[in-house]
């Protein structure tokens, strides 16, 4: 059973507590009251820290000596599960796709954590480090696939509505699933009015693709991104795509010009950097004008890690 609120009782104190952070220019655009909740500001660069924190707080401490921990990521959770091993001074190994960003890479080994590069995907890295964790008997930290990374994640729902109850919309990034579900499933049961939007590059639609048939995608429909962070498949089992059908109201597929737009209004109207993934919601809140039109909005940006080159291409973009 999903429990954000326990899971908030027990992280709370080792997050950054992100604010509500008011967006003027894009209040006027939209018409809309619009607020950043800004996870880029978050412990390790992203909301990832708050599942893996939470999972590695739910095992007893006296089962921590003696095993190992294993993560699976396409980046940020992989980060966010560094700095958590560092932090409780506890054994860690991460499994990454070979088609890691420079920029992720290069801040995870600076933790000195271990970490091996496997497949070609998040999908194949995530079958992968799973059956690998099963085999040696290590505790797999999951990215989105597992209800504690879910409750960690939708202390994000419980903080949006703490701080603004009356919010109608909340629009979140989607890869894997687990930050909407978390959120989601937190603000649905407070206020089902609350829309629940979801956010997805065109170039890697896998959850979009999977609720449109009805089942999980099986093959890999995943191109290049900006939105490195939300790329990839899901696995057979995901728990997540029950719950994004029970709890997001839409998904939005969102084209690669318009996450490199996102991410340079970010820049130029808050000073704030993104990644591509980050810049789904600011992307798709403009899809959605007349929808949101007279409303309370909070656009959840989910990370930071941009590498310099892909900055520096995107502000001599016109």
């Amino acid at each position: 059973m999903i429990d954000i609120e326990k899971a908030y009782e027990r992280i709370h104190s080792y997050l950054h507590q992100t604010p509500l952070l008011y967006a003027p220019t894009l209040s006027k655009l939209c018409e809309a009251e619009i607020y950043f909740k800004p996870e880029n500001w978050q412990l390790s660069g992203s909301f990832k820290i708050r599942g893996a924190l939470n999972k590695i707080l739910s095992i007893p401490k006296d089962q921590w000596q003696g095993n190992r921990f294993v993560a699976v990521s396409t980046g940020n959770h992989a980060a966010a599960f560094a700095q958590a091993c560092q932090l409780f001074n506890i054994e860690g190994l991460i499994f990454l796709p070979k088609t890691i960003s420079p920029a992720k890479l290069n801040f995870i080994s600076s933790f000195g954590i271990e970490y091996r590069l496997h497949g070609q995907d998040s999908l194949e890295t995530e079958l992968y480090a799973g059956a690998y964790a099963k085999e040696h008997g290590h505790i797999l930290v999951h990215p989105y696939n597992d209800e504690t990374i879910i409750e960690g994640q939708g202390t994000i729902g419980l903080e949006i509505y703490r701080d603004l109850p009356d919010v109608n919309a909340v629009f979140v990034s989607v890869g894997g699933g687990g930050l909407i579900s978390g959120i989601g499933h937190y603000l649905k049961n407070k206020n089902p009015n609350i829309q629940v939007i979801g956010c997805q590059p065109s170039q890697s639609p896998e959850m979009h693709e999977s609720l449109r048939r009805g089942e999980i995608v099986k093959e890999s429909i995943t191109k290049p991104t900006l939105s490195d962070g939300t790329a990839g498949g899901l696995e057979p089992d995901a728990i997540t795509f029950e719950l994004v059908k029970k709890y997001v109201d839409d998904l939005l597929l969102i084209e690669e010009a318009e996450i490199a737009k996102g991410i340079r209004f970010l820049i130029e109207h808050q000073q704030m950097i993104v990644e591509g993934s980050g810049a789904l919601p600011v992307a798709s809140v403009q899809q959605m004008k007349e929808q949101v039109k007279g409303k309370k909005v909070v656009l959840v940006l989910c990370g930071r890690r941009l590498s310099f080159e892909k900055l520096v291409g995107l502000i001599g973009t016109p």
